[in-house]
C-alpha cells in the first residue's frame, strides 16, 4: 500500500472548508448570554437599584471608581430623585451627564 503525504496546510484548509461554518462565531440566541437584571432592562441603567458594575459597563465615561462613587452616594443620601443629582458626583460633570441622560433611569 502506499502512503499519499498531503501538506498540512492542504489539510487544515479542507478541514476548514469542510467544518468552517459549524464552527463561526454566532450570535448567541435571544434570551440566551448574560441575563439582564431588572435595573439595566430596555437599555437604561437605575441608578437607584444598579450595582456598580451594572453601571460602569453601561455609562459612557463611567469606570469602576465612579460606579462606585454612585452607589456609596446613593446609600449615604437614598435614592435618586433627580438624575442631575449625579453631577454632586465628584467627576461627573455635565457632559458626562449630558452623553448618558438617555441611558439612566431612576
Amino acid at each position: 500500500m502506499k502512503l499519499i503525504r498531503i501538506p498540512f496546510i492542504a489539510l487544515c484548509a479542507v478541514f476548514v472548508l469542510v467544518y468552517g461554518s459549524s464552527f463561526a462565531l454566532a450570535e448567541e440566541p435571544a434570551g440566551k448570554g448574560k441575563p439582564e437584571s431588572a435595573a439595566m432592562q430596555v437599555g437604561k441603567v437605575n441608578i437607584n437599584q444598579s450595582s456598580a458594575e451594572e453601571m460602569a459597563e453601561m455609562l459612557q465615561g463611567i469606570g469602576p471608581i465612579r460606579a462606585e462613587m454612585i452607589v456609596e452616594y446613593r446609600d449615604k443620601n437614598g435614592p435618586f430623585t433627580s438624575v442631575d443629582q449625579l453631577l454632586e458626583i465628584q467627576g461627573i460633570g455635565a457632559a458626562t451627564l449630558e452623553k448618558n441622560r438617555d441611558r439612566i433611569s431612576l
